[in-house]
């Protein structure tokens, strides 16, 4: 089981997102301490880091997978059309 740990500014942006979103979005971060890699993530080809994205709706949770010391790190959660910029 993966431990689930939040940058500051991912949790800002959760919290400024819609009551019916959140409830989604923590449901999908739940499933990722059991399975990191779900069916539909995908690697992000241009991070630095070894980035990972998964859909919830309208909405992307970006995060990194730390399996050494199994930890998945969330960076990112915002709308589709803002997240990458």
């Amino acid at each position: 089981m993966y431990r689930i740990i939040f940058k500051k500014s991912a949790i800002k942006e959760l919290q400024r997102l819609p009551a019916f979103a959140v409830k989604n979005i923590g449901k999908a971060i739940d499933k990722l301490a059991e399975t990191p890699r779900p069916e539909g993530s995908k690697k992000l080809v241009d991070s630095k880091e070894d980035m990972w994205r998964i859909r919830v709706g309208d909405y992307r949770i970006l995060y990194v997978i730390e399996d050494k010391i199994q930890i998945i790190d969330i960076r990112r959660i915002g709308h589709r059309k803002d997240i990458y910029k």
